[in-house]
């Protein structure tokens, strides 16, 4: 009917079709990640196949993989979109959140091959959300009050996060790392003032927490390799000879005389730009685009470090850790606040050297120096420890922490399951549908380890029904136990992410009768 209307070249999904294509695509999405979920998850080798970029990365991250592939179907989009948004507000449960909706999804498909309509399933599933949420409210543990149990909950959360990425070997060393570098924020959000270095070489136990900042940089020729007390002038200003900067201009002169007398007045111009720059008693210069030779040598005979090329992410975070502004322009010294800390020295890492700001102005400054035997082992590695980052970050915010291991997830399942027994009509068989989606979380990090998945989920169900409310999955030895023993912490924030955004996002898949693709518009020959 609607073909009547539609451009040529339009086209328009109906009914049982345009459910099946939303529901195939999302699925297919949530089983490609699936086998990365949980502590003995695979991980995945991403090539591109472009001319001019054949890179490679190897990773298990979610969100990473989800937002590396190109993607036709408009549900498996939906996906990528949640890991996404998962990503940047916890930065850890990318990969659950994207599982949860697959399997919340292929229990809609089964009921709506019952002939249950997808709005009564969509409230049963809203009703078993709620009661989901209140599960995991009275679940978690807040112990933001006692400093020395709240550091313990931080270390267990971070060895949690990263026991599923590559760092796993050496979890204990890097969750310290990473909770060393959060205290240091004092509660500040910024994520900025903790700096990832890579380099090459060594091993990952030999990374490190260097106190201060680290500038992949550097110093100029002849000036000093140390200043103490560094009044430090952070600059984005060309500091090459100011040319003629009008496209096809032209200069025609009657003699070399005139030439040089041309060069020295483009040089005294520069000379008069250092000596502004040189009166706002600044003893260290820092600026965005290059130095050249002339005022590189200004800046050397008046004893002035200066540090070129550092890029604008290095330039705006050392104005934020150094307290000081970017500056552009020279004529007022006065409006201008120099960043300050005390002491800008010359470092090796390994074989290279490295400008290190030690005591800054902002003292949550710090730097993470990440080792390894190669570019995509230090990748993997940052992305790793960028997540134990962010999900400490979170926790901070948000101090709450749940038991992990597929507890919380059986734990939602078996509320839910009480409450569908005085729940009447079919919503109550759509609630138990999200009941079983929840419990395929524990049942795919046992199938990834190689364990009967059957087996130990019914074990945990039946432990969770006798009142071990704190028991979920022993990865390791491949049965159940305690995950308090066992230090298995999570964030709330990120485990109430996860159940939020998925059920939500598998609601809308779910409510959708019509898949509209529109024609492009046609250009005319000529344009």
């Amino acid at each position: 009917m609607e073909g009547a209307f539609l451009n040529s070249g339009a086209s328009v999904d109906k009914g049982e079709n345009a459910r099946l294509s939303s529901f195939i695509g999302a699925i297919a999405i949530a089983d490609m990640v699936k086998t990365t979920l949980g502590p003995k998850g695979m991980d995945k080798i991403l090539q591109k196949v472009s001319e001019g970029d054949q890179s490679v990365s190897v990773t298990n991250d979610g969100a990473t993989i989800l937002r590396s592939i190109m993607l036709d179907n408009a549900a498996a989009k939906v996906l990528v979109d949640i890991a996404r948004v998962q990503d940047d507000e916890v930065g850890d449960g990318t990969t659950s959140v994207a599982v949860f909706c697959g399997e919340l999804l292929r229990e809609a498909e089964k009921l709506v091959n019952e002939r249950i309509h997808p709005q009564t399933i969509a409230a049963g599933w809203r009703i078993a959300r709620n009661i989901a949420k209140n599960a995991l409210e009275e679940s978690a543990v807040d112990n933001s009050t006692n400093e020395k149990l709240f550091r313990m909950d931080l270390l267990r959360i971070a060895k949690t996060t990263l026991s599923s990425k590559l760092l796993t070997h050496e979890k204990e060393y890097f969750a310290n790392l990473a909770v060393d570098a959060v205290m240091r924020l004092k509660g500040s959000s910024n994520l900025d003032h903790i700096q990832i270095l890579k380099k090459p070489g060594g091993q990952l136990k030999d990374s490190y927490l260097e106190d201060g900042f680290l500038l992949d940089k550097q110093i100029g020729v002849g000036q000093p390799k140390r200043v103490e007390n560094a009044k430090i002038l952070i600059a984005n200003t060309s500091m090459d000879t100011d040319k003629i900067k009008i496209y096809g201009s032209r200069v025609k002169v009657d003699s070399m005389t005139k030439v040089a007398e041309i060069e020295e007045a483009e040089k005294e111009k520069m000379r008069q730009k250092c000596e502004k720059i040189i009166s706002h008693g600044a003893n260290v210069f820092i600026n965005r685009q290059l130095i050249y030779n002339l005022p590189e040598s200004i800046f050397a005979e008046r004893g002035i470090m200066a540090i070129e090329h550092a890029d604008f992410d290095g330039v705006e975070r050392l104005a934020a850790v150094t307290g000081g502004e970017v500056a552009s322009t020279f004529d007022h010294p006065e409006l201008v606040t120099l960043g300050e800390c005390d002491v800008v020295e010359e470092i090796m890492i390994g074989e290279d050297k490295v400008i290190r700001l030690g005591g800054c102005k902002s003292g949550e400054a710090c730097t993470i120096v990440l080792r390894g035997a190669s570019s995509h082992l230090l990748d993997e590695a940052e992305r790793s420890l960028h997540d134990a980052l962010c999900v400490l970050q979170a926790t901070v915010k948000e101090p709450r922490r749940i038991c992990g291991g597929g507890c919380s997830e059986i734990f939602m399942a078996q509320a839910i399951d009480r409450e569908v027994e005085n729940t009447p009509g079919k919503k109550a068989i759509a609630m138990a549908a999200f009941a079983t989606a929840l419990r395929q979380m524990p049942a795919i990090i046992a199938d990834n380890g190689g364990y009967d998945s059957a087996e130990l989920v019914t074990q945990l169900r039946a432990k969770h029904a006798a009142g071990g409310s704190t028991w979920g999955l022993d990865m390791y030895e491949g049965k159940i136990a305690d995950m308090i023993d066992l230090g298995v912490m999570e964030s709330f924030k990120s485990k109430y992410q996860v159940l939020m955004s998925a059920s939500e996002a598998a609601e809308m898949i779910l409510r959708v009768d019509d898949i509209i693709k529109c024609a492009p518009r046609q250009r005319n020959e000529g344009y």
